[in-house]
Formats: C-alpha cells, sequence, structure tokens
C-alpha cells in the first residue's frame, strides 16, 4: 500500500491499528512474527573459519612446515615423533585459544552495541513508554521530537512544526516541512520519496518540532532495508593503539625474518657441513627463533582488555559507544559540561515568582510546555517543564483540567536559538490565547506590554528595570529564571511562525526554580583538578546563576572567570584562544559558541570532552575529542554522535570513566611491556646460545613458554586494579608512542635480566651435571634453563603490576595473576617429571638442589627490578626538585 497517497483512516485499517497505538499483547504477537525492526547483519564467520584462520598466521604456517619436514627427518632416521606432535599439539592449542579469544572479544562488543541501542517512545496500551527501536512492531504509534532519529518507516498523524532530514535517503540536506494531509498524484505515475512529505523513514533525523507518527513497515521492509546490503558488513572498529600494535608486529616480524636467515646462514657457515641433518638443525633452530620473537597474543590481549573494560564502564553508567574513546579519556585535559543535570540533579522546583496575577502565571507556564500530568499525579516530561506543572497543581491548577478549557491549536515549539516556546490555544467564546515561555531576556525583548494591577499598560523603562532587577536577583541565589508572556486574538492567527507570533507580548512575570546540585560532583570536581583536568561548566542560564553554582561545585573562586555568549560574539578566534584559559564559566550560550569552545581549547593543543543533549550540540560533541551525549535527556541525534553515552547523566560518571580509561590503557602498557620483555629474553638466550654453539632451548620448549607465559599473565595484567596515585598523574600526552615514560628502556634491561638469570641456569646445571664449566650442549643444563626463563616470565609479570612503584606497597591484589603463577609452575614442573612428557620434551629429571636453584634465579628478577624501579624513583624525584 502507498500510505502516503491514503488517508489516515485507511492507513490505521491496512496495519490494524489506531491513533491509541497497539496493546502489549498484540504488539507482542507481532513482533514474533514479523521479527525485530533492525536491517539485516553481515554474516558471522564460523568457528571452523576462524580455526582455519588461525592456522594461516604466517607463523603457524611456519611451525607446521618445521612439524612437517621434522617428521619426514625422524621417519628417514627411524626417530622419536615426538616434537612432531608436541609443535601440532601447541599449534593446535594456539588456535583453539585464539578462537576463544575472538569469540569473547566479540561477545563484550556485542553487549556494547546491545547497551547503547536507540530507543523510542510509544504508545502502548494507550500509555506512553520507552522501549528498544528494535521492539517496533508496524502499527506502533510512536512520538516524535526534535533529536529524535527516526526509527522505522512511519506515516505522520500529527505534526507541530515537524521538520526532518533525509538526506541519508535523498541526498538533500534541507530539512523537510512534514504534513499530515494525503498526498495526491497529478502527471506523475509516483511521488519521488523526497517530495513524501505526510511520511517519515527510517535513517532519517527530527531537527525540529514534534509530532506523532504510525509505523507502517519495519526492518528490511522499509525503504533503508532496500538498500541495506551496502550497511550490512559494518567495519570492526580498530583502535589507534590497536593499528600502532599491528604496525609494531609487522616491524618484529621483518626484524626477526632478517635474524633468522643471519642465524641460520651463520650456523651453516659456522659449522661448514651442508648435509640434510645439519640444515635441517639449523632450519629449526631459526624457526624457534621466529616463535620466541613474535608476540603472537599481543593484539588479541589488547581487544579483550579494551572490551572488558569497556563492559565495566558500562556498570558504572559510562557506555563507550567507540572503542577509540577509552584511549581519548586517559588523555583528557578538559572537560565542558553542560549544568542542568548533569552538574545538577535535575529536580527542579519553583521556590519564587514575581508577578501582580500568580494564578495567570502558572497557568501560562504549565500550558506553555509539554509535560503531562498522569492520573496518578506523576508528572512526565522534561524535568523543567514538570517543575511548572507542578506548580500550577500547587496552586490547585490541574493542567488536564486546563487544556480542556483551553486546548492547544498550534505552537512554535522550543528552539535553543530563540530559548522561547509559544502555544496558541481557543476559548469556547472562540477567542484565542497565545502563551509564551522561554529565557528571562530574550521572552523581555518581544514584550511591549505588562500586567499591572489587572491592567495590560506598556513596558516602560522602569519597568524593564524592576524586571531585571528581580531576574538578577533570583538568579544571584543560583535560581533558573523563566519569563512568560501572553497575546490575545480575536481569530486564529494566520501562521504558528515564531516570527509571526513572538511580537507585541504582554510580560506576565518571572518563576525563579532551584535545581540543586549534586552532591558527588563536588568531589568529583576535585578528583578532576588533582589529576590536571580542567572542568568547565557550559549553560544556557543567566551568568549570576551559572557563576553561583560554579562557585558552590568548586569551578570558579569569582565572576571574572566567567564569560557570556554575547562577550564571545565580540571577540574573535584569536583572541578566544589567547584567554580561554582564563575562563571556566560560559552563560547565556548558543550552540554554535560551543563549538568555538571546544575548537579554542584543541588548537591550544588540549584534549577536550564535550557533553551535550539536544540537537544543536550535535556539532560540538562531534569537533570535540570525546564527544559525551546524555542518557536520560539526551535526544537520538546526540547520542549517535558521541562517543560515549552517560546512563545517568551525571558529571561524576564523566569523570568515573577518565579514570577507567586511565587504568584500562595503563594496563595495556603493562601487558605491552610484559610481553615485549618476555619475548626478547627469549630471543636474547636463542641468539647467545647460537653464537657460542649450544641449544639452549628447542622449538617446542618456546612453544609451551609462548604458550603458558604469553596470553593469561598478559591479560590477568589487564585485569589489575588502578594505582593509588592513578588519579594525581598529569593527563598522558595524546601524542606520545608505545614506548613513551621510559617503557622502552624498561623493555630493553628487563629482557635482558631474564636472559642473564636463563643462562646463569643453563651454565650452572651444567655444571651440576658434568661438573665442570665449558660451553656445550647439556641437559641438565637445557632443563634448568626452561624452568628458569619460564618462572621468571611469570615473576616478572608480578613486577609489572606497577611500571615505577614497589609491588610491595600495592593494597590490592591480583587473584588472576596468582592464579597464573600457579598453573604456571604446576604444568612446567609437569613436563619436567612426568616421565612421558619429560621424554617427549627431551628433558633430564633434575635434582631438588637444581630445582630449587632454577626457582631462586627466576625469582631473583623480583627484587632485582624492585632496587632498579627505586633508583629510578629517586631520580624522578631530584629531576623534579631541580626544575
Amino acid at each position: 500500500m502507498k500510505y502516503y497517497l491514503a488517508d489516515l483512516e485507511q492507513v490505521f485499517e491496512q496495519v490494524q491499528s489506531s491513533p491509541h497505538g497497539l496493546s502489549q499483547a498484540d504488539a507482542d504477537s507481532r513482533l514474533q512474527r514479523d521479527g525485530k525492526n533492525k536491517l539485516a547483519e553481515g554474516k558471522k564467520v564460523s568457528v571452523l573459519k576462524r580455526f582455519v584462520q588461525q592456522l594461516g598466521d604466517p607463523m603457524t604456517v611456519i611451525l607446521i612446515v618445521a612439524a612437517i619436514i621434522s617428521g619426514i627427518t625422524a621417519s628417514y632416521a627411524h626417530e622419536s615423533y615426538a616434537d612432531v606432535f608436541i609443535i601440532m599439539i601447541v599449534v593446535m592449542i594456539n588456535a583453539v585459544l585464539g578462537v576463544y579469544q575472538e569469540s569473547k572479544a566479540e561477545k563484550a562488543i556485542e553487549a556494547l552495541q546491545e547497551m547503547s541501542a536507540a530507543t523510542s517512545k510509544v504508545l502502548r496500551d494507550g500509555n506512553v513508554v520507552t522501549m528498544k527501536s528494535e521492539d517496533l512492531v508496524a502499527g506502533d504509534v510512536i512520538l516524535l521530537e526534535a533529536g529524535d532519529a527516526v526509527p522505522a518507516d512511519c506515516r505522520m498523524i500529527e505534526s507541530a512544526s515537524v521538520k526532518i532530514e533525509e538526506a541519508a535517503l535523498t541526498g538533500e540536506s534541507v530539512p523537510v516541512n512534514k504534513i499530515i494531509q494525503t498526498l495526491t498524484l497529478k502527471k506523475e505515475k509516483e511521488v519521488p520519496l523526497g517530495d513524501r512529505k505526510n511520511m517519515a523513514y527510517m535513517g532519517s533525523t527530527v531537527v525540529y518540532g514534534r509530532g506523532k507518527a504510525v509505523v507502517v513497515a519495519t526492518g528490511m521492509d522499509t525503504e533503508m532495508g532496500k538498500i541495506a546490503d551496502a550497511l550490512a558488513n559494518a567495519k570492526d572498529n580498530v583502535t589507534p593503539l590497536q593499528i600502532k600494535l599491528n604496525q609494531l608486529s609487522k616491524i618484529l616480524s621483518n626484524l626477526v625474518v632478517g635474524i633468522c636467515i643471519f642465524i641460520f646462514a651463520f650456523s651453516l657457515i659456522k659449522s661448514g657441513d651442508f648435509s640434510g641433518e645439519v640444515i635441517l638443525n639449523t632450519f629449526m633452530v631459526a624457526v624457534s627463533l621466529a616463535v620466541a620473537a613474535i608476540p603472537e597474543g599481543l593484539a588479541t590481549v589488547v581487544t579483550i582488555v579494551l572490551s572488558i573494560g569497556v563492559t565495566n564502564m558500562s556498570k558504572r553508567n559510562a557506555v563507550i559507544r567507540k572503542l577509540t574513546a577509552v584511549e581519548t579519556l586517559g588523555c583528557a585535559q578538559v572537560i565542558c559540561s553542560d549544568k542542568t543535570g548533569t552538574l545538577t540533579q535535575n529536580k527542579m522546583t519553583v521556590v519564587e515568582h514575581y508577578s501582580e496575577d500568580e494564578p495567570l502565571l502558572a497557568a501560562a507556564m504549565a500550558l506553555c510546555s509539554d509535560a503531562e500530568l498522569g492520573k496518578d499525579g506523576e508528572v512526565t516530561g522534561e524535568p523543567t517543564e514538570a517543575a511548572l506543572v507542578n506548580y500550577a497543581a500547587s496552586l490547585k491548577l490541574d493542567k488536564n483540567e486546563l487544556k480542556k478549557s483551553r486546548p492547544r491549536i498550534g505552537e512554535a515549539p522550543f528552539d535553543s536559538m530563540r530559548k522561547m516556546m509559544s502555544t496558541v490555544h481557543s476559548y469556547t467564546d472562540g477567542s484565542f490565547i497565545q502563551y509564551t515561555k522561554g529565557a528571562p531576556d530574550e521572552v523581555i525583548k518581544k514584550c511591549t506590554h505588562i500586567l499591572k494591577n489587572g491592567q495590560v499598560v506598556p513596558l516602560t523603562d522602569a519597568f524593564h528595570e524592576e524586571i531585571r532587577s528581580q531576574n538578577k536577583a533570583m538568579a544571584g541565589k543560583a535560581l533558573r529564571v523563566l519569563c512568560a508572556a501572553f497575546r490575545k486574538y480575536d481569530s486564529m492567527p494566520d501562521s504558528f511562525e515564531p516570527s509571526d507570533l513572538e511580537n507585541n507580548l504582554t510580560l506576565i512575570g518571572l518563576t525563579g526554580m532551584i535545581d540543586p546540585i549534586r552532591p558527588e560532583v563536588v568531589d568529583a570536581i576535585k578528583e578532576c583538578k588533582a589529576a590536571g583536568i580542567r572542568p568547565v561548566m557550559i549553560t544556557g542560564d543567566h551568568r549570576d546563576t551559572a557563576v553561583a553554582i560554579a562557585t558552590q561545585l568548586g569551578i570558579v573562586t569569582d565572576e571574572s572567570q566567567a564569560i557570556t555568549g554575547a562577550q564571545l560574539d565580540d571577540i574573535s578566534d584569536d583572541e578566544l584562544k589567547n584567554s580561554i584559559g582564563s575562563y571556566s564559566v560560559y552563560a547565556r550560550v548558543q550552540p554554535e559558541h560551543k563549538v568555538r569552545i571546544v575548537n579554542a581549547w584543541k588548537t591550544n593543543g588540549m584534549i577536550t570532552a564535550m557533553t551535550g543533549d539536544g540537537v544543536n550540540d550535535a556539532p560540538s560533541i562531534k569537533s570535540a575529542d570525546i564527544g559525551v551525549g546524555m542518557g536520560i535527556t539526551g535526544t537520538d541525534v546526540t547520542k549517535n554522535v558521541a562517543d560515549m553515552v552517560l546512563a545517568d547523566d551525571n558529571f561524576a560518571t564523566i569523570v568515573s570513566a577518565v579514570e577507567e580509561g586511565r587504568r584500562i590503557y595503563d594496563n595495556i602498557r603493562k601487558a605491552i611491556q610484559f610481553l615485549l620483555a618476555s619475548n626478547l629474553s627469549e630471543v636474547l638466550s636463542i641468539f647467545v646460545a647460537t653464537l657460542l654453539g649450544f641449544v639452549i632451548l628447542k622449538p617446542v620448549h618456546l612453544l609451551w613458554i609462548n604458550l603458558i607465559t604469553d596470553c593469561f599473565p598478559a591479560l590477568a595484567l589487564g585485569m589489575e586494579k588502578g594505582e593509588r596515585d592513578l588519579m594525581q598523574r598529569s593527563p598522558r600526552n595524546s601524542r606520545d608512542g608505545i614506548f613513551a615514560g621510559g617503557l622502552g628502556t624498561d623493555v630493553a634491561y628487563q629482557g635482558i635480566l631474564v636472559t642473564m638469570v636463563t643462562l646463569a641456569a643453563y651454565f650452572i646445571g651444567h655444571f651440576l651435571e658434568a661438573g665442570v664449566w665449558e660451553i656445550t650442549n647439556s641437559a641438565d643444563g637445557m632443563t634448568m634453563a626452561f624452568l628458569t626463563m619460564s618462572m621468571a616470565e611469570i615473576f616478572h609479570s608480578f613486577n609489572m603490576r606497577s611500571q615505577r612503584n614497589s609491588i610491595f606497597t600495592m593494597k590490592s591484589h591480583n587473584g588472576y595473576l596468582i592464579g597464573a603463577m600457579l598453573v604456571s609452575l604446576l604444568l612446567t614442573t609437569a613436563v619436567i617429571y612426568i616421565p612421558a612428557l619429560a621424554f617427549a620434551f627431551q628433558f633430564e629429571e633434575i635434582s631438588l638442589l637444581e630445582y630449587s636453584v632454577a626457582l631462586l634465579l627466576a625469582f631473583s628478577v623480583i627484587p632485582i627490578v624492585e632496587i632498579v624501579k627505586a633508583f629510578q624513583r629517586q631520580f624522578t624525584k631530584n629531576t623534579v626538585l631541580k626544575g
């Protein structure tokens, strides 16, 4: 059916619905029949295909080739196939772990998408409910207002100046005015999509006004569904950190290939023997070097840590929509926040008024609002408007009764540029009245008269001054002040455009309402400042109100740190850039001012977060390094462009998210340092042993070490709690590379340290076995080197709990790390002392003395690193004092 050509009665008949919407039971049965209201998703990669992809990794291919060659050689020489089986078993275990880790990361990301799912306001059983947009069905009646994303294809049934931007479908950037009238065909056989003015389509956005619509198509049946193939396979988010790590892995791979070729050639030339057996042995040494050098689990560990961190953030009411935000949060230097609801409780209550006629003031405020009074006395709607309806109710003025006596027939919806809204109502005698409410400064400009002593008199300069004085007095008490005015008509206005309605008004009076600050925000502001983060308040409120609240919160100390939107208009971008650091409060701002503020901070090299809720906030949120949308009061538009959505609209949640972002990045760096230092020690040990002419470890040994030390301890480090001084540090420089802050130096010396204790274990083992010091192959030496390297890497993971602080002063414990250590010790001991495993790995059963010496050498990495950390802390302290 072409719904745009049918009248509303036919439309409702076709979708089997009514203007009151569907019952929940009917909606549930339709959802079961028609499926979810979402576009077809890209095909998921099967477990088998993922497993094959894991086996296709270049390093894994080299190992499989090595196993095949080893098998062929063993067959000809009638030797054991132990190497072949061990290599293939470890390869398979690595592949299974890789698939498991990928699946875990994918599930975490799916959970994230579920948490940030779009919602819609729908009429169900005659009541307005908020529900997931994917649960909409044909026949549902939805409520639309500025900032909402249209969730399905709909036929408009009410439109109060609704304008919808449909560029995603039509390419036309100019918003379309929506009507409810039935369209008619003229000469054309079809009405083009862009001309269907009584329809609203999935993928478009309401930019102005409010209205209602009935859903006529969902999911793949929508116009967007017809082009869904182009959208089905969305690319996975890859963060800058992951890109850097992928680049690092490629660099390491190329470096390792070069080293392997060098070692292969060097060993052959040194031996002077080019027989098949020597070539095979030399090839296996090169393979072992490759296995040792590549930190295969690095990218996977980072992805999982990021995903788990994002899930933890969601539990603290910060829903991360883009993984890049996690990294950026750790660098945040400025947080620009809205006042209402974010810094304050958003529980407005009218506590003062200024008017000759308080009942008229209350009635005007209540009628000129979209908040509604329920049968149970509860008010639903935007908090400021809800406060006005409650104010009227306190004077025995029930909004439902007011609506019956003065029904609304037209309106000019609120707009943040005008800072006001107007509604037109009819009386039973055929006359009409308009109520306008909004910011006092703006409404007063539209007034020519004032209500005094029951009479409408001209608004003189004296009255102007009196009103401004009252406004300033209320604002000085941190009250939010709104102004109300009216205009009478003998006949219905010819136009409901703001420019036609909002002039020649008669001022009724002012209301002052209080929105108490959130108690937890005071501590959050202190934490911000301690962490080197500048809190900035941006509001549409009067300057006096803004300064009063900012002072209570500890954002400013005096009014010189505040500036108004009008003052911003008088200074250039260059002047703002140079003076931006002088201001922490921006009052009476327009949406375009927010973009200028963000850009000024960014031009000064500051990583800036910006909060917003309205559709006009979207540009500034998009411009910010971290765009923060409001989960409760925020529109779909702001949520869709935001990097992070606050489920509780609370400033303290932003600070909590910054702390979590710092912790996650900190832990990822710890995992990177641990993995690179461990792999470096393996490379150096093989390299030195090869140059000296003995075998310290075989490829299967390194595979085993990497299997038990690369993955689980690194993941355990990712679970580490934040260090106690995490929020006392200055923000991280966003331009810093992976090895910044001395990480590269730490990797180098720690890798060398583990190499030295491993080599020491080998030579001690050889001496205890043979009774002489010499450089030659030793079964005991190789076994002790294996035990020392395995456990040294595990013990070293405890060093990584903090890059600089002593692990003995840390108050928290990492149970995951302790578990990884115990499992690693058990498994490592098992392959040495269980005869079948020891035979397969070509280990010699070592004595209790040798076992103890190997463990002591491994454990020595902890006190040695602790001593180095102490020197590093002292050096940093001396540098700061000198600075």
